[in-house]
């Protein structure tokens, strides 16, 4: 199997899963430990996990805290429930983890529109009376880049709180600079599902969704998993310290993909967008067709958390495509591990099927 869906999940990284064993031990060690209790074992546990705190915040900018959460979806329900804005504003192209949960709070929070290239204008005016901005920083259908240090600058100017949805761009770009909360999820950089962290700007105040036992500042209780944090940590560190070679590992996956697939057009800005993600479309494609006839390459027909729904992308709806190029794209997710043999076997076989389905198509009609 080619696994070329690494927006929708990666691979846990070796180092990650190492940080992760002695946490999931068990009764001949004390690693099963509860970090929230006072006895030797549970210190040694709440010591890993501020350990791995510390690993995740250096990648996040200064002047805030880190609060660990179930995962992003967690993260941004936090943030928007909790930071007691009632009138919000957010960009069209947000992942339903913050469209959903802004128009729970505010049922007629607004959209920002962005452009053809799926670009948001940095200097788009806001709803008048607007109390929390929310843009993400890398989109996760098509991988666009969004000006967000200009958004959060004007939020600011204007008395708004800045969210910003971090999770396809954290441990890979520099984090989102003048946010007031940021979100991000161990999953999508190299590290264990389930869980995730919100950062918090120091001085910006929320109110938790869930209460009890009061961990986490209060802001989530519940008992912390060691494990996971842990192995946050780890791929957090490993993150940061091959983000340079990570990433030009990624532009050269990418140019040899966008060379291989001839007769896609590409979705989303060509220059501002990451290279890990490549979103096209093709006149006609049959994308199911596509995926059932190649079942050794898994990718994806819009975003994961989309996929099956039978809608079109509300993401490629909002860059301007006709539904029927929208459900003629498809989008390829290169991640660290990716092999290049793998990327020219994968685009072959693409091009390939996607070239017997025109001529098929139009031998149907003669």
């Amino acid at each position: 199997m080619i696994y070329l869906d690494n927006q929708a999940t990666t691979p846990l990284a070796p180092e990650a899963r190492e940080a992760m064993l002695p946490w999931l031990a068990g009764p001949e060690s004390s690693g099963f430990a509860n970090p929230h209790s006072p006895h030797r074992p549970g210190r040694i546990a709440a010591a890993a996990v501020e350990i791995a705190r510390e690993k995740v915040a250096a990648l996040l900018p200064p002047g805030g805290r880190v609060v660990f959460t179930s995962g992003a979806t967690e993260a941004l329900n936090l943030a928007i429930a909790g930071c007691g804005a009632r009138r919000i504003a957010y960009s069209a192209i947000e992942h339903a983890a913050v469209s959903e949960p802004c128009r729970a709070v505010d049922p007629a929070a607004e959209e920002l529109a962005v452009d053809g290239k799926g670009l948001i204008d940095p200097d788009i005016p806001f709803p008048a009376g607007a109390e929390l901005i929310c843009v993400m920083q890398v989109n996760n259908e098509i991988g666009t880049i969004q000006p967000v240090a200009r958004l959060a600058e004007r939020a600011r100017a204007a008395g708004a709180l800045f969210l910003c949805d971090a999770v396809q761009g954290a441990g890979k770009l520099p984090p989102p600079e003048g946010a007031d909360l940021i979100a991000i999820s161990a999953h999508k950089l190299y590290g264990p599902k389930g869980i995730g962290a919100l950062w918090v700007r120091d001085g910006v105040r929320l109110e938790p969704l869930m209460r009890g036992g009061g961990q986490e500042g209060g802001l989530r209780s519940g008992t912390l998993s060691p494990a996971l944090c842990a192995g946050f940590g780890a791929a957090a560190e490993l993150a940061l310290r091959r983000m340079s070679e990570d990433e030009a590992h990624l532009q050269a996956l990418w140019q040899v993909a966008r060379a291989a697939l001839p007769g896609f057009t590409l979705n989303g800005s060509a220059e501002q967008r990451w290279p890990g993600n490549l979103n096209a479309w093709r006149e006609g494609l049959d994308v199911a067709r596509l995926m059932s006839d190649l079942r050794t390459i898994a990718f994806s027909a819009g975003s994961a958390c989309a996929s099956g729904s039978g809608k079109p992308s509300h993401v490629l709806r909002a860059i301007g495509l006709e539904e029927k190029k929208a459900r003629s794209s498809i989008r390829l997710g290169f991640g660290r591990y990716t092999r290049m043999s793998e990327v020219v076997e994968a685009c072959t076989q693409i091009a390939a099927a996607a070239a017997a389905q025109q001529e098929f198509g139009v031998a149907g009609h003669d």
